[in-house]
């Protein structure tokens, strides 16, 4: 059978529908992926947005002990005026990574109001060591907010040790009513000597924020890709098989 032959085949009246079919089948799959994957830059956006830089406000009168960590608390700089607990009361929180060396945080808590007491990173150290004595009487510190952490090591009351920053396993062992988040000094006062802890720098979104969306675009990329290959396997058995007849 000739080339013309075999070209009159691949759009014969049975297959036009079928190359149709494929066409309208390919052009939905790009489409709907092409949406997902703009959902996807749009929820980048907006994340990127929400953690634009905004201006340092007062702790008082922005978040209290008994309200939730929300959204609109992450990354917060604030400045808070208090006093610190005692110097016993202070906490290493270990496992923290800085400066590609394993070390430290050193946590106090900050007494805003009454026994009310939010828990501020004063700084890093290579290992737990004695505990720094706090600065005396009442200060302003400028600070970034941050939600509790998951995980890590129980506390330790003997060292004063605990794997992460988990308000609820702090709770049950200071004696103060703590905020639901924590905060990083960025005061170098405050830090007793140790290495201040670099906060979160505004606009860092991590890729994983909307990957529901392009998952989903890859989704419907692959469908599409599918869909090529049946047509062209359905399309190649017809000719085989109407070529096969009239030889």
């Amino acid at each position: 059978m000739t080339r013309s032959s075999t070209a009159r085949l691949w759009v014969s009246p049975g297959l036009l529908g079928l190359h149709l079919f494929a066409v309208v089948a390919l052009a939905f799959c790009v489409f709907m992926g092409l949406w997902q994957l703009g959902v996807y830059d749009s929820r980048q956006g907006h994340e990127r947005a929400d953690k634009q830089e905004v201006p340092r406000v007062a702790l008082a009168g922005l978040w209290g002990p008994d309200e939730p960590f929300e959204a609109r608390l992450n990354s917060r700089p604030v400045t808070a005026e208090g006093t610190f607990a005692p110097t016993s009361d202070q906490v290493w929180v270990t496992d923290k990574k800085q400066g590609g060396r394993t070390g430290a945080w050193l946590l106090a808590p900050f007494l805003v109001e009454g026994d009310h007491a939010l828990l501020v990173v004063r700084g890093w150290a290579p290992a737990p060591t004695s505990l720094p004595e706090v600065p005396p009487g009442r200060i302003s510190i400028d600070a970034v907010l941050q939600p509790g952490e998951a995980g890590g090591a129980a506390y330790d009351p003997d060292r004063r040790e605990i794997g992460s920053v988990r308000i609820p396993a702090l709770t049950n062992e200071l004696p103060y009513d703590l905020f639901s988040g924590y905060a990083i000094s960025t005061t170098t006062p405050v830090s007793g000597g140790l290495e201040l802890v670099p906060v979160p720098k505004p606009g860092d979104v991590s890729w994983t924020v909307g990957l529901r969306n392009l998952a989903y675009a890859l989704q419907w990329w692959v469908f599409g890709l599918f869909a090529v290959f049946m047509w062209w396997r359905m399309s190649t058995e017809s000719v085989a098989a109407t070529r096969a007849k009239v030889a």
